[in-house]
Parts: structure tokens; sequence; C-alpha cells
């Protein structure tokens, strides 16, 4: 699924996210408040999902009639950026301490939270958009913990790619908190179950997991992409940039995300 943009006025959605719209732009005296109506959209999407989500909706949540709140917010796209700025927030700290690497890991276990939090936002994030300051800030914090780490800039962007679609497709994944063993490995161990004939390897591969060891996949996938960055870093290090083991250079079949 994916988030109808067709239609958004880019200008209005602009002004909502880096502006400072206090309210309506003509008409009474305004009685909400962006952030409010946010809020209001968050909560029937976290239960119900974007397939949920109407004007009609949040302007019941609110009490106020459905033409009040297009005074505010001109559609339901523009809506769901909105409760997306919010949702997502700003970027917790980095550990003090951490390297680069502590710095990614954490960074993407934060990410990997808001989507669990709010999967309604796995399917807001996907194709071209405007990001709001919020989200741009966690982007900042990527490619501030790699500064002067001898990537180049579209490395570090291609870094923060990575590590948003590993956070993003596990959080698809996750079971709830209060359901250990009830993700994807459980889900697939009763597809075998009774056929483990046909499927031996899975079955066997299915016998190994510990159903109460909360975001293996996470973990595992992580450390296994920032090894990756890690041992970019290091060979970059070791040849400099003028190496042909250097800076990567982009060819035809690269390709920005």
């Amino acid at each position: 699924m994916t988030v109808e943009t067709g239609g958004v006025d880019k200008r209005r959605l602009f002004e909502l996210l880096w502006g400072t719209p206090t309210g309506p732009r003509r008409g009474p005296r305004p009685t909400l408040t962006l952030a409010a109506i946010a809020r209001a959209g968050i909560t029937i999407a976290d239960a119900d999902g974007l397939d949920g989500l109407t004007m009609q909706r949040v302007a019941e949540s609110l009490n106020v009639t459905k033409m009040a709140l297009y005074r505010y917010v001109p559609g339901r796209a523009e809506l769901v950026a909105l409760m997306l700025e919010t949702a997502v927030g700003e970027p917790p700290p980095p550990p003090a301490g951490a390297d680069w690497r502590g710095q990614l890991d954490d960074w993407t276990r934060q990410l990997f939270d808001r989507f669990r939090r709010h999967p309604w936002a796995q399917a807001a994030t996907v194709g071209p958009r405007l990001p709001g300051p919020n989200e741009l800030a966690w982007l900042e914090r990527v490619v501030a913990a790699l500064a002067g780490a001898g990537l180049t800039g579209a490395e570090q962007l291609d870094v923060a790619v990575l590590l948003v679609g590993h956070a993003r497709n596990l959080a698809q994944h996750a079971a709830p908190d209060d359901a250990p063993g009830a993700g994807r490995e459980a889900a697939f161990g009763v597809l075998v179950r009774g056929r483990e004939e046909r499927f031996p390897a899975l079955d066997a591969a299915l016998r190994g997991i510990d159903p109460e060891a909360a975001d293996a996949a996470l973990d595992f996938g992580l450390a296994r992409i920032l090894d990756g960055i890690d041992a970019l870093i290091t060979a970059r290090a070791a040849t400099g940039p003028g190496h042909p083991g250097g800076a990567h250079k982009r060819g035809p079949v690269d390709r920005e995300e």
C-alpha cells in the first residue's frame, strides 16, 4: 500500500511542514492546532491503519465539521504528511561517547521502534514525497555520524537508505511487544508443520530459532550492514580516495534511492 499524492497542493504542504502556520488561512478565529489534528489522525491510523483514516473521522474525533477541518489541512495526503512528521518526532541524541557504528546502531533501533509503534508509517514513507524538518533531522544524524569516516556524500546518504529500509522491512514483520514468538518465524512454522518432508531444511532452521528472542532479525541484519560499512571505511583508509579501491564512482547501474 502507498499513500496517494495526486492533487497535493505542494506549496501548501511545504508551508504546513516547514512554515509556521497557526491555523486556517481565512475565516473565523482558529479553534484547532495542527498538532491536535495530527495527533487525532495518528490515533485513528494506529488503530485502523491508513485505510481507516478519513478526513470525516478526524473531524468527528475533534468535534468539528469536515469542512472546518479542510480550513486547516487541504486534504488527506497533507494530513498524513503532518501525522508522519509528528509520529516520527525529533531524533533522540546519539549515545554519549559512541563512535559512528554505535551511533548508527542506536539510530536504526530508534527508527525501528517508531515504525513498530506506528505501522501505518511504513506505507507513508514509501515513494517520492516532501520530508518535514523532523525527518530531515534523522537524516542529519546519519550524515553527522559518518562525517570524517572517508565516505563520499552520496555514500553517506546511501547508508541512510540501507538502514531505513532494514528498519522498515523488519518492522513490517515484527510481533507486537506483548506477543513474543508471534512474528514471521512462528507463521512459517505453522505452514511447515505436517509438511516437514517437503521442507526439511526450512523445518530444521525453524526448530533452531528461539521464539523468545526479540528482534533477532533486526540484530543480525543491522550487524551485517554495519560490518560492510566498516569494511568499506577500513579499505578506504588503507587505499585513499585516489586508489582504485578508494572513492566509489557511480556508473550506469548505480542509482539514487
